[in-house]
């Protein structure tokens, strides 16, 4: 018996966790001879594929050089590398960039450069606005800017408090706005949004010119706007960041997951200047005090410096538009079906839902949809009865055809 214990893995239910040996471009190679196309980029990270060769080999020569070393005081090229090469891709107000290990720690460490920067200020600003079905994470101060629910219930007493404005749904989007621009005219810190589409929450998404218009207001009234672009960043939107359908540009930004192309654990957060500004002095109280043992991680700043390199040597553009045109044609005829509702697709990213009657997280048919999946040779993991594909943007027209109609024959579950 395994003594592992796995996230989001309720062990009673003694469902079968499969055992991987290897990976290759969209597949998963399994111990028992078999092999899955991963149709959820291994929850959303893979982005040019398992195991890129370009990847891999500045992994290996990395390794050969420096393994590890302390970011506080002390730097290294990789760091340095990828700092500049975001620079020279990410919009220029975003002017500094700083290391940390994981989705939910950019998060946290965004909501620290937010609050340390009123604090540095004088100002006595410390609300967080935050949108409805959001999800940012889950350590404590990703938790408190996600919607409360069954994720987080069990920890509500560590949870700070939030403002919350309504998710801007189809015909109720001036409703988000009046909501958001009540809520600014109390002064709060930040708002913390995922740009286009809410993930975890259900894969909703919303338009370009709601997003736009949430940041017009949020500078109208001087308060701090912090995209979580964790998953929508690297093109799964279409774009490289979501926000740039919208012209936006943040005054703080996450990004995580492709970032190393999937290959091993990075995030940053950038940061316009007057953010960094805040904290700059001689007065070392002013410090922003943030750290992991694995801040800046050479191995992974090499890994994301080839991931950099792909995409200015490589048409990953082009794949990705081929892909979204792909997924695009699929929804359309998913749509038609009996029993599927909310069918829709941006970018490389289409979601459905399968019987509307049973909708939620932990909704019963979620564990059936998942377990059909798997014996399909898919790794496909429900949001409930919410069904969706964000497949690595290697995968092919075959590959494709075969993940979509499996969702059509498992429509008919119901």
């Amino acid at each position: 018996m395994s003594a592992v214990w796995h996230p989001f893995t309720q062990h009673g239910l003694g469902e079968p966790i499969p055992m991987v040996t290897g990976a290759e471009g969209a597949y998963l190679h399994l111990a028992d001879g078999g092999r899955v196309i991963d149709a959820i980029s291994s929850w959303w990270v893979i982005t040019h594929g398992h195991r890129h060769p370009r990847i891999m080999a500045a992994i290996a020569e990395q390794a050969g050089r420096l393994d590890q070393i302390i970011f506080a005081g002390w730097t290294h090229e990789p760091a340095e590398a990828l700092a500049r090469g975001l620079l020279e891709i990410m919009p220029p107000a975003l002017t500094r960039v700083f290391f940390s290990d994981s989705g939910s720690t950019s998060v946290e460490v965004a909501l620290k450069m937010a609050l340390g920067f009123w604090a540095n200020r004088g100002e006595p600003r410390d609300r967080i606005l935050v949108m409805e079905h959001s999800y940012h994470g889950d350590t404590i101060g990703a938790m408190s800017v996600g919607a409360r629910g069954v994720f987080n219930r069990a920890y509500a007493p560590l949870l700070f408090d939030v403002g919350t404005v309504p998710y801007p749904a189809p015909g109720k989007e001036q409703d988000t706005l009046d909501a958001l621009e009540a809520a600014c005219r109390a002064h709060p810190a930040a708002f913390i949004v995922e740009p286009l589409v809410l993930g975890a929450g259900g894969m909703l998404f919303y338009p370009p010119h709601v997003l736009a218009e949430m940041r017009r207001i949020c500078a109208a009234h001087g308060v701090l706007f912090i995209a979580d672009e964790v998953m929508t960043g690297w093109g799964r939107t279409g774009t490289l960041l979501a926000c740039e359908q919208a012209e936006v540009v943040p005054d703080i930004l996450c990004l995580s997951k492709g970032l190393t192309g999937g290959a091993v654990p990075l995030a940053v957060t950038l940061a316009i200047e007057p953010v960094y500004a805040a904290h700059y002095g001689t007065d070392r109280s002013r410090t922003f005090f943030h750290s992991s043992s694995y801040t800046a991680n050479p191995i992974a700043c090499a890994a994301a410096c080839a991931n950099l390199e792909l995409w200015r040597d490589e048409p990953v553009r082009e794949r990705i538009a081929l892909l979204a045109e792909r997924q695009a044609a699929h929804v359309a005829a998913l749509a038609k079906l009996p029993g599927v509702s909310g069918a829709r697709a941006l970018g490389t990213i289409a979601a459905l839902e399968i019987d509307a009657r049973e909708g939620g997280y932990l909704s019963e048919l979620g564990p059936r949809l998942l377990a059909f999946f798997r014996d399909q040779g898919l790794l496909i993991r429900p949001l409930g009865n919410t069904v969706y594909v964000m497949p690595p943007y290697c995968t092919g027209a075959a590959e494709l055809d075969h993940i979509h109609a499996a969702i059509a024959e498992a429509a008919g579950l119901r």
